[in-house]
């Protein structure tokens, strides 16, 4: 299984990015994805999570300008990020929680990540 996420670059305060994460390979099912970030000096966070069953949430640090949505059918996750602020700057990282055809439990993969800076 591979993720691989796009959209990250760099963006004026209080301007919006859209990042996009794409599962690929022998996939069953997948009951979760999820974005995190990292920061420079900082502890890779959670930033927004959609369950299986249409669950969504994010952390209260981007609620009400980040969204997560979710395709099953293509197996992508994004996330609209708007009123971006210097503070969002960091690799942000693609998370899928996947059964695959060879597998009899579920398996946590991670994308490579895209750097996002919001920079005037």
């Amino acid at each position: 299984v591979q993720l691989q996420a796009s959209g990250g670059g760099l963006v004026q305060p209080g301007g919006s990015l859209r990042l996009s994460c794409a599962a690929s390979g022998s996939i069953v099912s997948i009951s979760s994805m999820r974005w995190y970030r990292q920061a420079p000096g900082k502890q890779r966070e959670l930033v927004a999570a959609s369950i299986s069953g249409g669950s969504t949430n994010v952390v209260d640090s981007v609620k009400g300008r980040f969204t997560i949505s979710r395709d099953n059918a293509k197996n992508t996750v994004d996330l609209q990020m708007n009123s971006l602020k210097p503070e969002d700057t960091a690799v942000y990282y693609c998370n899928a929680v996947v059964k695959e055809k060879s597998g009899v439990s579920y398996s946590d993969y991670w994308g490579h990540g895209t750097l996002v800076t919001v920079s005037s």
